[in-house]
């Protein structure tokens, strides 16, 4: 399930923040990433907010195991078409 960018903005920002970094760091792990000085860490964070307010990023909850994370909308349309085959 997509977790609409109104909703984000409901949470406690530390909540959102939390889930960004949690997000950048495994764009660190493999090399989408470079660098995590406090003040990069802080643009990729205004720029992830970004790409979620665009769209371009989106926040799917899983309930099959109790799961949330970001991922880009190219990923979920890939993982959707793996569903149905």
């Amino acid at each position: 399930m997509i977790v609409p960018f109104e909703a984000l903005k409901q949470l406690p920002p530390d909540t959102l923040n939390n889930l960004i970094r949690e997000y950048l760091l495994t764009q660190v792990e493999d090399g989408s990433f470079d660098g995590l000085e406090s003040s990069g860490m802080e643009q990729a964070i205004a720029q992830c907010r970004a790409l979620l307010k665009r769209g371009e990023l989106v926040v799917e909850y899983s309930e099959d195991n109790d799961s949330i994370g970001i991922r880009h909308k190219s990923q979920l349309a890939q993982h959707q078409g793996a569903e149905y085959d």
